[in-house]
């Protein structure tokens, strides 16, 4: 026996359209008028409604590109540096304060309003104006 003679054991049953006569007739199932028994599209998505519904916002791709920066509080430098230490964000990372995105040191901030007893020196980080005064006066620098 080759694949050319295989051939199948039922009856081949050709598929009738509905609506075209016999059993399934003039309704075809789709009871009588309305939305619901007309032929072609019918409701539109309600996803697509839901979409429409929401604002648009300007700019959204523009999002993705902005690099987002780790805010670190001073209270936090208090507690896990020595007066006299140099502050980056490769050396925060190092001590676990920060963690790498996507693969890379991000941009930090140091924000907070508490009391600092310790003169540290912080390097390439972005700091708030009272931030900068508490620092200046506990005797760091910012560079």
């Amino acid at each position: 026996m080759q694949l050319h003679q295989l051939k199948p054991k039922h009856k081949i049953r050709r598929k009738r359209g509905i609506g075209r006569g016999g059993k399934r007739g003039t309704f075809s199932g789709r009871g009588t008028k309305g939305q619901k028994a007309r032929a072609g599209r019918k409701f539109q998505p309600i996803i697509r409604e839901l979409i429409k519904r929401y604002p648009k916002l300007r700019g959204y791709r523009m999002e993705k590109r902005r690099k987002k920066t780790i805010p670190v509080s001073i209270q936090l430098l208090e507690r896990k540096f020595k007066s006299g230490e140099i502050i980056t964000p490769a050396y925060l990372l190092k001590k676990g304060i920060i963690r790498k995105i996507k693969g890379k040191i991000p941009k930090v901030k140091i924000l907070g309003k508490e009391k600092l007893s310790k003169a540290l020196i912080i390097e390439n980080c972005a700091v708030s104006k009272t931030t900068k005064e508490i620092i200046e006066k506990a005797g760091g620098t910012i560079k």
